[in-house]
């Protein structure tokens, strides 16, 4: 009977799903960010800010207050005037500090932009955004392929 309840519990362990690893949980973290600008929820987009976030822009915006202020016009009106969504996340190796990064895009979805944003893993685990810098500079094309030498 030992040799059964062994396997029933082996087999109990392998259908438990795998917790996310801590880059999905900050790339989780970032689209559900993103995702409160395109709902036009502004208080879900507060919840995302740490108390002592920094944002930068024209000038820094510092803590959660000012910043939640500051972006409160971004949520005015029925469409989003800008989206964002992770391509590269990374986290340290403590597992306190992830980074996101990724394109910027206006509303008929053409990119004006980057966002590099640092998250910290809060003691309640959740990831909150500790400091946020956006750039108006879009990445170069990627080069032409050369002609092929003259023979």
């Amino acid at each position: 009977m030992a040799p059964h309840a062994l396997l029933l519990a082996a087999a109990l362990v392998a259908a438990e799903p795998a917790a996310p690893s801590l880059q999905e949980q900050v790339r989780a973290a970032e689209r559900a960010f993103a995702q409160s600008m395109a709902d036009r929820d502004h208080a879900a987009f507060s919840r995302h800010l740490a108390d002592d976030a920094i944002f930068l822009g024209r000038r820094a915006l510092r803590g959660k207050a000012e910043v939640a202020e500051a972006w409160k016009g971004f949520f005015e009106g029925p469409r989003a005037p800008f989206s964002w969504e992770p391509e590269r996340v990374e986290v340290n190796d403590a597992g306190t500090l992830g980074i996101s990064t990724g394109p910027v895009r206006d509303e008929t979805g053409k990119q004006t932009g980057t966002f590099n944003s640092i998250w910290r893993r809060e003691k309640d685990g959740k990831w909150r955004i500790v400091f946020d810098n956006g750039c108006n500079c879009v990445p170069p094309p990627p080069p032409r392929p050369s002609p092929p030498p003259a023979p």
